[in-house]
């Protein structure tokens, strides 16, 4: 079995892989890369250390990797690493931990969880997005977000206020897909046009304009090469909420150095290659439906089929940055996700019953006033 075979051959279930640490010179402490720099910190005496790297070295690490190869299990060695692994019972997800520390507690779900021997061989990240917003930048972004929030219980108002409550870094996998296409379509163009008709109303006979659509067949052909088409590869957060984080400036991706994950922690990806794949094909093919439309015109579209070719298709695995808390409410867990770079929120939401309940009579009463007013005049 090749590297590659173990690396896409692990079960669904996902994994807690350890961090990498980086001691102070001066005092020991450990070091963590500090966000919006390019170097470590030392938070007890202050000392810093750079991570260096050229653009020669960036420009090797975003070098993508030819999908083909990948899937029938012909990647080189280097690409595949291996780490330390553990799996949260509740949740799933794979998230790393310092291995000094027997025991900590989820970020997506909050489950305590003990930390494990066992290993995880998969495919190496190329390249990370590193932080750009500090814990306390993300935490202004998401008070601000759930301030706004109507209806929300009172609860969260002063979680959202408190400066108690945290925030974990955390590195998401991600899988950014690149493919030439080609596609030919059949399908109808619709102009429109209008007739005038005489209808009768209240015993008038009047003229009115009617809208028709007048179709013909075409069929022609839309080319497009996508770039770095983003899937998350993990299942422990709802695709929708950090789809809603785009976009993502990956004009900062940094060669991936363990330096960067230095006091942070980096979810490991359970959606293989393959099921990536896929989910890109079926964003891509969104996309094409869109210049399938363009190229027939119209005032509207049928498409009745589309053929697409993938030609050069490409691949490199990327880790990128999110803030992230997790909030308890009536023994359901409600997760809340900052991005990292940009500082955009999405999440989660409880609804308070009172409060919707009070809103509500407040405008059956404000109604009944209104009501009895307009009789009494």
């Amino acid at each position: 079995m090749s590297a590659n075979d173990e690396a896409n051959g692990d079960d669904a279930e996902t994994q807690i892989t350890d961090t990498h640490r980086f001691p102070c010179a001066q005092c020991g402490a450990q070091l963590r890369y500090a966000p919006g720099q390019q170097r470590l910190t030392c938070q007890y005496c202050g000392h810093e250390q750079e991570i260096p790297f050229s653009d020669e070295q960036r420009n090797e690490a975003l070098v993508t990797m030819d999908l083909r190869e990948a899937l029938a299990n012909h990647l080189p060695p280097e690409a595949i690493e291996e780490t330390r692994v553990l799996s949260c019972s509740n949740c799933g997800a794979q998230v790393q931990f310092d291995p000094a520390q027997h025991a900590a507690q989820c970020p997506f779900c909050g489950t305590p969880v003990v930390t494990d021997t066992g290993t995880h061989r998969h495919i190496k990240p190329a390249a990370v997005l590193p932080f750009k917003l500090s814990e306390r930048e993300a935490h202004t972004a998401m008070r601000n977000w759930l301030g706004r929030l109507w209806f929300a219980p009172s609860k969260l108002k002063q979680y959202a206020r408190s400066d108690g409550s945290r925030l974990d870094g955390l590195y998401v996998p991600y899988w950014a897909f690149d493919s030439d296409t080609k596609s030919k379509y059949l399908g109808e163009r619709g102009d429109a046009y209008y007739e005038t008709r005489s209808v009768v109303r209240n015993g008038k006979t009047e003229t009115e304009r009617v809208r028709k659509i007048r179709w013909t067949r075409v069929s022609g052909r839309v080319a497009r090469k996508f770039t770095d088409v983003l899937i998350m590869a993990a299942q422990s957060l709802p695709r929708r909420y950090v789809r809603a984080l785009e976009p993502w400036m990956l004009g900062d991706l940094a060669p991936y150095d363990p330096q960067f994950l230095s006091g942070f922690r980096a979810e490991g990806y359970t959606v293989q290659l393959p099921e990536g794949h896929v989910l890109a094909i079926e964003r891509m093919d969104d996309v094409i439906k869109q210049d399938v439309r363009r190229s027939i015109g119209g005032d509207e579209q049928r498409i009745h089929s589309v053929d697409t070719q993938h030609q050069d298709e490409r691949f490199k695995h990327l880790l990128l940055p999110i803030w992230m808390a997790a909030y308890q409410y009536r023994g359901k867990t409600f997760r809340f996700v900052v991005n990292g770079q940009t500082g955009k929120v999405q999440g989660e939401r409880p609804w308070s019953i009172w409060k919707i309940a009070g809103a509500v009579l407040v405008v059956a009463l404000a109604l009944a006033a209104y009501v009895y007013f307009s009789q009494g005049t």
